[in-house]
């Protein structure tokens, strides 16, 4: 073992919280395996041999976006070539032609500045009323705060009539890096990073359970990865309304950012491990496998994930980044390849509640 890590394995065996310091040295330091032995001892503490999936299936509204972040290849103008917005119809349709079998909606899509608030409180009291078994985990916290500002409402009284119209929980996307100088840099017209935090803390307090996450592989540095994971530690000390910490692997292709080359192997795993390592108070670290592909996603199974997403269905978002991975798996492949890993596989819902 490099002597650098020595300090570190010694908190981690004695459960202590590592430091800013700490997940800089982890960053910096080249054995990748020893990074990924000790998250793999937080792992199981934390979670045994579980790793967990869910059959979800998601949605995305519409590509059509008055932010045009630089790192994103979904967005378009309206009126562009592809530009497209669903009716509630259609949304209702696309749901109904994969919900058997699902537990889970996942839906996200552009800032539109056309729709009002009440195309998306219609949304989704149609998908309740017609699928009421179904969770809907919906809308990032960007988009939270843009539905806020159309709706004149505060941000508490928007979590609270979506909730009321079908809202289950919402996800972790937007985050990108918090850093002021990254956002500045790649998407300028979005919430800073304490906007972010604080939706996510809203929701929160009125009982709302969210995810997290972090854009990495772009122009962020170490520190501000680091950073960037113990802003969230904080939160979630605060709240405890955290369940799981998804690191989003950045997909170059077709953005703005074309230049940069896609991540490494070493960096998703590195990501992935230091992650379990630094947010000790979060229950689920996912690999989502969309972003860094099946085959890492079950090594990472070995790396301190515990859960590598679900059957999602016709992603969008990450495909129009150059993703080339498949836009679903099946329930039999996921178990397969946690079986293979040495895992039991466990089928969740969106609240982590045990549907095996």
């Amino acid at each position: 073992m490099n002597n650098t890590l020595k300090k570190i394995e010694e908190k981690v065996n004695n459960n202590q919280r590592l430091s800013l310091e700490d997940g800089v040295t982890l960053f910096n330091s080249p054995d990748l395996l020893t990074i990924g032995c000790l998250a793999n001892i937080v792992r199981e503490r934390k979670n045994g041999d579980k790793a967990y999936f869910i059959s979800n299936r998601h949605i995305n509204h519409t590509n059509i976006c008055v932010n045009r972040c630089r790192f994103c290849a979904f967005s378009k103008d309206s009126g562009e070539d592809g530009a497209y917005t669903m009716s509630v119809e259609d949304v209702l349709s696309s749901a109904g032609e994969y919900s058997r079998g699902v537990s889970e909606f996942h839906i996200v899509g552009g800032l539109h500045p056309d729709l009002p608030f009440q195309y998306y409180l219609d949304m989704l009291n149609s998908l309740k009323n017609k699928y009421p078994h179904i969770h809907i985990q919906g809308f990032t916290a960007v988009e939270i705060e843009y539905l806020a500002r159309i709706a004149s409402l505060s941000i508490k009284d928007t979590l609270l009539k979506l909730r009321d119209a079908g809202l289950g929980s919402i996800p972790g996307g937007g985050a990108e890096v918090f850093a002021e100088r990254v956002r500045k840099k790649i998407c300028p017209e979005k919430i800073s990073g304490e906007e972010w935090l604080n939706v996510h803390k809203t929701a929160h307090q009125i009982g709302m359970r969210s995810n997290a996450t972090m854009l990495y592989g772009h122009i962020e540095t170490v520190e501000e990865r680091v950073d960037h994971l113990i802003k969230l530690r904080e939160l979630q000390d605060e709240t405890g309304g955290f369940m799981s910490f998804i690191p989003l692997a950045f997909h170059p292709k077709n953005t703005e950012l074309d230049s940069i080359s896609k991540t490494t192997g070493n960096l998703d795993l590195r990501i992935l491990a230091i992650a379990r390592l630094m947010l000790d108070n979060f229950p689920h670290i996912k690999a989502f496998w969309i972003m860094v592909g099946p085959k890492l996603a079950q090594i990472s199974l070995s790396f301190g994930v515990d859960d590598i997403d679900g059957t999602v269905v016709e992603e969008k978002i990450t495909h129009s980044a150059g993703a080339e991975t498949e836009q679903s798996l099946t329930k039999n492949e996921l178990v397969r390849m946690i079986k293979e890993a040495g895992r039991i596989p466990i089928e969740r819902d969106t609240l982590y509640n045990n549907l095996n």
